[in-house]
């Protein structure tokens, strides 16, 4: 399957699990994974990726990410584990 076969090029977004998932929800996790994760990133960045991270937990759920990929940091895991607001 190809991405195109997921979203047409001219959607941004889909229903998944009764979630509404924009398209670049995943790459956008791995972008605020990495800066949230990142020792030299200031407090601030790292405050607004772990907001951002959270905020996508339940299109990333919806999706079934974590049902396929391993977060091996342990904070991170802690972190995509906590349960919705």
């Amino acid at each position: 399957m190809r991405a195109e076969d997921v979203l047409a090029d001219q959607q941004n977004q889909g229903q998944f699990n009764g979630v509404t998932v924009r398209k670049g929800t995943v790459a956008a996790f791995l972008a605020n994974a990495r800066l949230w994760l990142d020792e030299t990133a200031s407090v601030a960045e790292r405050t607004i990726a772990e907001r951002d991270i959270l905020d996508a937990l339940p299109a990333l759920h919806a999706l079934g990410l974590f049902d396929i990929v391993q977060v091996r940091d342990a904070a991170l895991s802690e972190l995509v584990a906590r349960p919705a607001a």
